[in-house]
C-alpha cells in the first residue's frame, strides 16, 4: 500500500481573503483537513498566521493576531499578541516545517496567502530546493513564491471563492497531480452524485427555513387592510413575486451542500422561475444544487482556478436550473399548485364541517409522526403563496397551538403534580408568545389518555369551526396578533378559543381524577 502523502498548510488570514473566509481561520483550515482527508491526504504541518485585519491595511505593532498550528488535537493556537509578536512565533515555526521538508517529512505545500519573503520564506526556499510542488491562492504571495522557484501545479485568486470551495480546489489539483481518489466532502457527506441527490431532498428542509418570508408576507397582508395604506398591498406584490426566488435559494443550498456558490446559483434559477410560483421555485432551485455541485467537481477536475470554477458553476447552474422551469415547466407547477388550492377550497365548499373536522382529526397524528412539516407545512404555504393566509394554517393555530396552550395551562393552574407547572409554563408562554412550540403538550398527552383525547376532539371542533366560519390565518406569530392576519378575525378567535377551552376542560378533569384515584389509594 502507498505510503499517504502529506503536506503542510502556510497562510495568512491575507489581504483580499480576509473578507471572503480569512477571518474565520480555524474554518478554513478546518475544510482544508476534511477534503485533504477524502484524498487520503495528511495534512502535516500547519503555519497560519490570523490577524484581526485584513493584510492589506495593518499596523504591525498594533494589530493583534494568532498563530495557529498543527497540534496533537487538531488546531492549536500557538502564540497571540501583536501581528509583530505573533510573526516572531511564525518564523520559528517555518524554520521547524523547512526542517521537515529538507527531511523528506512533507510532499506538497499549500499556500493560502502566504509570505513567502517574511514568515514562509525558510519553508518556500527548502520546497524551492526540493523541488516538492505546490498549489496556492492570493495572487501576489503565490508571484513571489514561483520567483524563488518554487513548482505549483494549480495557483487561484480567492476572488468568488468560499472556503470550501478554495479548499476542494487545493484537494483537487493535489489528487489530480498524485492520481489518488478524490471526490470532495459536502457537510458529513460526499458531494452530489447520481446514487445520492434525491436523499438530499427535503421538503421540510427548504420549507421550515423558508416561513419567516411567509410570515413577512402575512404582516404586510393585514396591514394592507388598515385604512389609509394601499400601498403596502404593491408591497404584498412584489413579496408575492419573491416567494419562488426565497424557496430556490434555499433549495440549490439544501441540495448542493454548498455556501455562496449555491445561493447565487440558486438566486438565478429562482428569478428565472418565480412564473412558475413556489413549485417552480423549489423545482429550479434543485436542479440549480444538482447542477453546481457536478459543475463545480467538473471544473476542478479540468484545472479550472477557484474564481473561474465559481463563476462557471454557480452562473451556469442557476441559468440551466431556471432556464428549465422558464421554458417548460412553469404552466405544470403552477397548476400543480392552483390544483391544491382548489382541491382544498372544494373541500371545505362541498361539506365546511366534515373538511375543518378531518383536519383537525388528523394534525396531531401528523405532527406526533412526523409528517407534518414534510406535508401539512407546504400545503399551508402554497395555499400563503396567493392570499397570504390559509385553511391549514387556521386549523394548525387552533388545533394544534392553542390546543397546547390549553393543556399546559390546565397543568399551571391545576397539575396533577408539583413539579407540572414548571414543566408547562414554559410552553403555554412560547405558544401564546410566539404560536408555536405545540410538542410542549406531550408530556401531558402521553402519560394519561384522556387528556390526549382531549387534544384530539379540541382540534376536532376547533378545525370544524374553521370550515364552518370560513377562517383562513396563519400560526408562527403571537396569538394576538393571528386573528389580525386572518380573512375573519372574530371568527379566527372563536377557533381558537374553541381549541384551547376543550383542552383545557379535558386536562382539567383528567388531573382532578387522577388526584382523587392517587388519594383514595393511600
Amino acid at each position: 500500500m502507498a505510503e499517504r502523502k502529506r503536506v503542510a498548510v502556510l497562510g495568512s488570514s491575507g489581504g483580499n481573503l480576509y473578507g471572503i473566509g480569512g477571518s474565520d481561520p480555524r474554518a478554513l483550515l478546518e475544510a482544508i483537513a476534511i477534503q485533504c482527508e477524502a484524498a487520503d491526504i495528511e495534512v502535516a504541518y500547519i503555519q497560519f498566521v490570523a490577524a484581526a485585519a485584513s493584510m492589506d491595511r495593518v499596523d504591525r505593532s498594533a494589530t493583534s493576531a494568532r498563530l495557529l498550528a498543527k497540534g496533537a488535537s487538531g488546531i492549536d493556537e500557538r502564540s497571540a499578541g501583536s501581528l509583530e509578536q505573533v510573526n516572531g512565533a511564525a518564523a520559528s515555526l517555518d524554520v521547524e516545517i523547512a526542517a521537515a521538508i529538507k527531511t523528506g517529512a512533507v510532499d506538497a505545500l499549500i499556500l493560502v496567502s502566504a509570505d513567502p519573503n517574511g514568515v514562509n520564506k525558510q519553508a518556500v526556499a527548502a520546497a524551492a530546493e526540493r523541488g516538492i510542488s505546490a498549489v496556492g491562492s492570493g495572487g501576489a504571495s503565490v508571484a513571489e513564491a514561483q520567483s524563488l522557484g518554487l513548482k505549483f501545479i494549480s495557483v487561484t485568486g480567492s476572488t468568488g471563492t468560499t472556503n470550501r470551495t478554495r479548499a476542494i480546489g487545493y484537494t483537487a489539483a493535489l489528487s489530480r497531480y498524485y492520481k489518488l481518489r478524490y471526490r470532495p466532502v459536502i457537510g458529513a457527506r460526499v458531494a452530489v452524485d447520481a446514487k445520492s441527490v434525491w436523499k438530499n431532498f427535503d421538503l421540510k428542509g427548504i420549507m421550515v427555513p423558508a416561513l419567516p418570508a411567509f410570515i413577512a408576507m402575512a404582516l404586510v397582508l393585514a396591514i394592507s387592510k388598515i385604512p389609509g395604506m394601499p400601498w403596502f398591498g404593491k408591497m404584498f406584490d412584489v413579496l408575492i413575486g419573491a416567494l419562488p426566488i426565497v424557496v430556490a435559494v434555499i433549495a440549490a443550498q439544501k441540495i448542493s451542500g454548498l455556501d455562496e456558490v449555491a445561493v447565487v446559483a440558486g438566486l438565478i434559477a429562482g428569478v428565472l422561475s418565480k412564473e412558475g410560483g413556489i413549485l417552480g421555485g423549489i423545482v429550479g432551485g434543485v436542479l440549480a444544487g444538482i447542477l453546481v455541485a457536478y459543475l463545480l467537481q467538473l471544473a476542478f477536475r479540468w484545472g479550472f482556478p477557484g474564481t473561474t470554477a465559481n463563476i462557471f458553476a454557480g452562473g451556469l447552474a442557476g441559468l440551466l436550473g431556471g432556464l428549465v422551469v422558464f421554458v417548460a415547466l412553469a404552466p405544470l407547477t403552477v397548476a400543480l399548485g392552483n390544483g391544491l388550492r382548489q382541491l382544498i377550497d372544494s373541500s371545505v365548499a362541498w361539506s365546511p364541517i366534515i373538511a375543518g373536522a378531518l383536519a383537525g382529526l388528523i394534525i396531531w397524528p401528523a405532527i406526533i409522526a412526523g409528517f407534518y412539516h414534510a406535508a401539512i407545512l407546504p400545503i399551508i404555504l402554497l395555499e400563503m403563496e396567493t392570499a397570504g393566509n390559509s385553511f391549514f394554517g387556521a386549523v394548525d393555530m387552533g388545533g394544534l397551538v392553542m390546543v397546547s396552550a390549553g393543556i399546559t395551562l390546565a397543568n399551571i393552574i391545576a397539575g396533577r403534580r408539583s413539579g407540572d407547572r414548571a414543566v408547562a409554563a414554559p410552553g403555554f408562554i412560547v405558544n401564546i408568545g410566539f404560536g408555536t412550540f405545540v410538542e410542549a403538550a406531550y408530556p401531558f398527552m402521553f402519560s394519561d389518555k384522556l387528556v390526549f383525547a382531549g387534544a384530539l376532539i379540541g382540534s376536532t371542533i376547533s378545525g370544524a369551526l374553521a370550515g364552518i366560519l370560513g377562517v383562513r390565518g396563519t400560526a408562527y406569530v403571537p396569538s394576538i396578533l393571528a386573528p389580525g392576519l386572518s380573512n375573519n378575525p372574530f371568527g379566527f378567535i372563536l377557533v381558537m378559543l374553541a381549541g384551547m377551552a376543550v383542552a383545557f376542560i379535558f386536562t382539567f378533569v383528567a388531573n382532578r381524577l387522577a388526584i382523587k384515584r392517587a388519594g383514595s389509594t393511600v
